[in-house]
């Protein structure tokens, strides 16, 4: 995928970045042939532009003891889709949100601790959505793929 913007150094320090996100300044720079504070100021940079948001953990839900992953395709009317996605928005479960073309205009993922917090979840959240036209819930057996960040 092509960025605008960004130079070749630019690009390695975000790849990776997005293989190893705690790489020292100092080991980055040895990759891409830059001192240790020319890749701090190259990072703040891209920082500063928006293009690199966060730097975060990921955890895997699926191990995680009695976790349950899972995700939603809901179809709503259109005055009611601000509603939804607000309410789902507050959510703790729900970990990400996309308004989506097609026919479901929603992809929800959610994470429940245990499967009787999914029942509960479904139950007192999304039954209760106002203007649903449709939901499906599928929960997630196993990560096959999961690609972290862009290919650049």
């Amino acid at each position: 995928m092509f960025l605008s913007g960004l130079d070749e150094t630019d690009r390695q320090i975000v790849e990776a970045l997005i293989r190893n996100a705690r790489i020292s300044y100092s080991d980055l720079g040895e990759l891409v042939g830059l001192s240790r504070v020319a890749v701090k100021s190259r990072i703040d940079a891209l920082e500063k532009r928006g293009i690199i948001e966060e730097y975060t953990t990921i955890i895997n839900p699926q191990k995680l003891s009695g976790a349950v992953s899972c995700y939603f395709e809901i179809e709503t009317e259109p005055s009611s889709l601000k509603t939804v996605t607000d309410i789902l928005e507050k959510n703790e479960m729900v970990t990400q949100i996309y308004l989506v073309s097609g026919r479901s205009r929603l992809h929800v993922h959610a994470v429940a601790a245990s499967q009787e917090e999914l029942e509960s979840f479904l139950e007192q959240t999304m039954h209760r959505l106002p203007g649903v036209r449709d939901m499906s819930c599928n929960i997630i057996l196993s990560r096959v793929k999961d690609i972290k960040g862009l290919r650049l």
